[in-house]
């Protein structure tokens, strides 16, 4: 790792980035070019200080999952996230199989898709982007670290904003979809993240070591009708019809809902919330 370059990278791309880039209001008090250390550190999901102390070449070194964060949070596009990762110490070969890019198709796709909720997830459920009718629907994904980045890592250590969502007698089926996608990454390399999920979990939670000892497989029906609890709207029914990327490492998620049913209206509404809710950010 090289602490002086990898600064110098950080706060160039800071600097490169514009509020508006990052869904910011620029204000007419800004007199920082670019970022400001503490809104890099808000969009990455990390303290003000621990990323001014990376800045000034302090501190303990980035984890994996510090850089990570920090691709997300300043919008890096590939190249930039793999020169990230170089001056961070970390060869590309030991993150095969964790790109985290949002790839411009998927970026052109989600952008078009204003008027139903879209979510990209990774094969491991991590979320690498959504849209603001999902973050109504679900809440943000995107703000999470570590192994909180992981949609089954959160469910069994009891995340109760992702457990809420499902109506509890769904708890069950939901649980082994989570465990049975797991399973699968786990099967093709028990040794990426996949396994840290798991060795984590089998201590962490009850719940969880029990499934996974019933090797359950082909559990996974995205195209099921399911249930969402919003807690403006009550519950929606919605399909989830999968995009997937040509390399199959990444998935879009399509919510909609039957035509002419109470959900569909629901989903209007919800365009709505989103609406509002992105008009007060930018205000």
């Amino acid at each position: 790792m090289n602490r002086a370059l990898l600064a110098d990278f950080l706060r160039a791309r800071r600097h490169a980035v514009q509020p508006e880039d990052v869904g910011l209001s620029r204000g007419p008090r800004r007199r920082t070019t670019g970022l400001r250390r503490e809104e890099v550190a808000a969009l990455s999901g990390i303290s003000t200080d621990y990323y001014s102390r990376i800045e000034q070449q302090r501190g303990p070194l980035p984890s994996d999952q510090i850089l990570s964060a920090l691709a997300r949070g300043l919008r890096l596009n590939p190249s930039e996230r793999n020169h990230l990762y170089r001056l961070g110490g970390f060869t590309l070969s030991s993150r095969a199989g964790q790109s985290d890019a949002v790839s411009p198709t998927m970026k052109r796709i989600m952008e078009r898709m204003s008027d139903t909720p879209v979510i990209l997830l990774t094969q491991l459920g991590e979320t690498l982007a959504q849209n603001q009718m999902a973050i109504s629907l679900l809440g943000d994904y995107t703000r999470f670290t570590g192994l909180e980045r992981y949609l089954a890592y959160r469910w069994f250590t009891g995340d109760s904003m992702l457990r809420n969502l499902y109506p509890i007698e769904d708890h069950t089926q939901r649980g082994r979809v989570f465990v049975a996608e797991i399973r699968e990454a786990y099967t093709s390399n028990p040794r990426g993240p996949a396994g840290e999920i798991v060795a984590a979990l089998l201590i962490l939670s009850v719940e969880f070591a029990q499934i996974w000892q019933a090797h359950e497989v082909g559990v996974v029906h995205h195209l099921d009708l399911k249930r969402y609890r919003h807690p403006e709207l009550g519950e929606l029914e919605l399909y989830c019809q999968l995009l997937v990327e040509p390399d199959e490492q990444d998935v879009l998620h399509v919510f909609t809902a039957p035509p002419g049913s109470p959900s569909e209206h629901k989903l209007e509404r919800l365009g709505m919330l989103a609406a509002d809710r992105s008009s007060q950010t930018d205000g």
